[in-house]
């Protein structure tokens, strides 16, 4: 059995500036019961206005205002601000093991490619809370316009 919840699926980043980073986060939670654990895939493309994609990061980066960028980790970080958290196995590590896969678990650095594995539990897990940190970048070309982004996340169980 696997329970998949998102916890907060609206957020509004307001007005994007070249003079500072923009953040957001979301929540989700997962439980594998009587399985050989789970995986979640990230698997929407970078926030999009009309046909153009804000540039995505294709490996651990860190923030750099005026620089195009959108990324996201699933730590605790303290620049560009303090935000984000690390997981929380609940009701402790006695009972729940979902981890962040690696280049979504470095403080301070972001990535987003769609379709990667974000987080995964290798048993049979009770409930894992994740928190997703995003950043938000954009240059001096980057077109204006509203954006909007819809991460869907895929959680799978394994047998």
């Amino acid at each position: 059995m696997l329970f998949r919840s998102v916890n907060n699926s609206n957020t509004n980043v307001g007005g994007l500036s070249t003079g500072y980073t923009t953040t957001a986060t979301a929540t989700f939670s997962v439980k594998a019961y009587l399985t050989d654990g789970y995986q979640v895939v990230t698997v929407s493309n970078s926030p999009v206005n009309n046909s153009y994609n804000l540039h995505n990061l294709t490996s651990p980066t860190a923030p750099s205002a005026g620089t195009e960028q959108f990324g996201m980790n699933l730590v605790a970080n303290t620049s560009p601000t303090s935000f984000g958290a690390g997981p929380v196995q609940v009701p402790s590590s006695t009972f729940s093991n979902g981890l962040v896969e690696p280049n979504y678990d470095t403080p301070n650095e972001y990535e987003y490619i769609p379709g990667s594995v974000i987080a995964d539990s290798n048993g049979s897990s009770g409930e894992t809370d994740y928190t997703i940190s995003y950043i938000y970048n954009i240059s001096n070309v980057t077109p204006g316009g509203l954006y909007s982004f819809n991460d869907v996340l895929v959680a799978t169980a394994t047998f």
